[in-house]
């Protein structure tokens, strides 16, 4: 879009060419051509949209975005109470996408709307919609909303010794708007950890995001939330579902990228997670997304060498899980070379042995492998040999379904990628990967898995095999992890 710059009541302003008067005589150029557009003075006597105020509160949004005249945007921005700028900007001689962060990806076409033959484009953030170089990006500049929500907790639960420790550390943390890492191992109970910060920080009116790299832990996650505090209006954000309805919002990492400054607790689920882990741009969106100066929480059982160097970061360890039973510590059983075994139809006899005895002791197995390729001839040569099984991959637009019948029993095998990693819990399962050798299969990958048995208090032992074609470091650091984090349990009297 082109803008020009002229004077009304000695204030520099811009108007859209859209919106220009015959009369003027004003130079349009794309907005991408001005170095900062000027927040207007707020007019007293302006009485703005409040619905419109209010959809677009904490948002940074393209016109598309915007389900409202464009009239009506530029009369709220006049009068002090929007604020746009150019979606591309120069910033230290670098073309910046102020969406995402992006300063290599982008690229040239002929545009419609500036009318240039190569208006600039940001190519990473593209599927959220198009940043052009005469793009407006929307935000509200100064107005709070009324929150008239009551934030009750109803929660009847106890909490862990290990929990109560970090509870009161969230609780400090958004007190005094502090970083803080709550370093908890798999099924330690780390969302109820956040119960009573969360009931601290919504009921002295401030707005909260629990973000987290992967769909399926907010379509888990919400209504957890939802239940113990029903009184709230909770807004699950991720691709197809991005409107905001609260003040309360679980989100996948990726929809951050449509708010600007405006959470006052960030918290972020499982840090260490592909893809927000190696995308800086969704790391961009995060701390865009947040107040200044509001409180930063992380969650992991993994925490980077990154998180941890961060500055004047605190840190609250939780090494042992809610139900005071130790971690399943992995074994390691050689399984020779089982991929040359499965291009041939057939898998390891040790795995097939295991995967038995698993079965008919009427445990659920769970079976990581390192590809799609591998998961589906595993697959194949499970059903040739009458094994009952489904597979689940990034891919598999039904693996939530999948999922919630192996969940109930349905399904006796289930082979995945490392898509679940994180996030599942199934009573009384037994956990393998085939090939923990390949490079897929980190540290943090393989503790996380093996995080996936004994989780509950009925079955707490659970049984963790890495079958391999020779051992690696991460493997072998994964156990010695797991170790770790059971002894100091252990040390600190939380274990049965």
């Amino acid at each position: 879009m082109r803008f020009a710059s002229y004077v009304l009541n000695n204030q520099q302003v811009f108007i859209p060419e859209l919106l220009n008067q015959p009369s003027y005589s004003l130079n349009f150029a794309p907005i991408g051509m001005f170095n900062s557009i000027p927040t207007q003075p707020q007019n007293p006597d302006f009485h703005p949209n409040v619905q419109l105020m209010k959809f677009l509160y904490g948002r940074h949004l393209l016109i598309d975005e915007i389900p409202y005249s464009f009239l009506e945007l530029h009369e709220h921005y006049l009068n002090g109470y929007l604020h746009f700028e150019p979606g591309i900007q120069s910033i230290d001689g670098k073309a910046t996408c102020m969406r995402c962060g992006s300063t290599d990806s982008f690229s040239f076409f002929a545009c419609s709307r500036c009318h240039s033959k190569n208006c600039r484009y940001c190519r990473k953030c593209i599927r959220m919609g198009k940043v052009t170089f005469c793009s407006p990006l929307y935000s509200i500049s100064k107005w709070i909303p009324k929150n008239e929500d009551k934030a009750v907790l109803e929660w009847s639960g106890t909490l862990s010794d290990g929990q109560k420790e970090a509870s009161n550390a969230v609780v400090m943390a958004i007190q005094h708007n502090l970083t803080l890492l709550v370093w908890a191992v798999c099924g330690s109970g780390k969302t109820e950890v956040l119960f009573n910060g969360l009931a601290h920080a919504l009921t002295n009116q401030k707005s909260v995001c629990i973000a987290t790299p992967r769909t399926d832990v907010v379509l888990e996650l919400a209504p957890r939330l939802q239940k113990v505090f029903p009184s709230l209006v909770i807004s699950p954000l991720y691709a197809g579902h991005s409107d905001p309805h609260s003040h309360f919002v679980v989100s996948t990492t990726h929809q951050m990228i449509r708010f600007k400054n405006y959470f006052d607790v960030m918290i972020i689920d499982e840090v260490d997670a592909f893809p927000y882990s190696v995308d800086s741009s969704l790391q961009y969106n995060v701390e865009k997304a947040r107040k200044q100066g509001g409180s930063l929480i992380y969650l992991t059982a993994t925490p980077s060498p990154l998180i941890l160097k961060k500055e004047n970061l605190q840190i609250v360890r939780i090494p042992s899980r809610y139900h005071g039973f130790p971690l399943p510590i992995p074994t390691c059983h050689w399984s020779g070379n089982w991929r040359k075994k499965i291009n041939k139809g057939h898998l390891p006899h040790i795995l097939i042995e295991w995967i038995k005895k698993q079965v008919s002791e009427r445990k659920p197995v769970l079976l990581f492998l390192p590809s799609i390729k591998i998961i589906n001839q595993t697959k194949d040569i499970f059903e040739k040999n009458h094994f009952r099984c489904e597979s689940v991959h990034s891919e598999d637009e039904n693996r939530a379904e999948k999922v919630l019948r192996f969940r109930n029993k349905e399904i006796p095998i289930l082979l995945s990628s490392t898509i679940l990693e994180r996030g599942i819990t199934i009573e009384n399962i037994s956990v393998a990967v085939l090939g923990a050798e390949d490079e897929v299969f980190t540290e943090s990958a393989l503790v996380q898995i093996a995080g996936r048995a004994g989780r509950s208090k009925r079955f707490p032992e659970g049984d963790v095999r890495f079958f391999h074609y020779g051992k690696t470091n991460a493997m072998l650091e994964a156990i010695k992890h797991i170790k770790k984090m059971n002894v100091e349990a252990r040390e600190k009297g939380w274990l049965n």
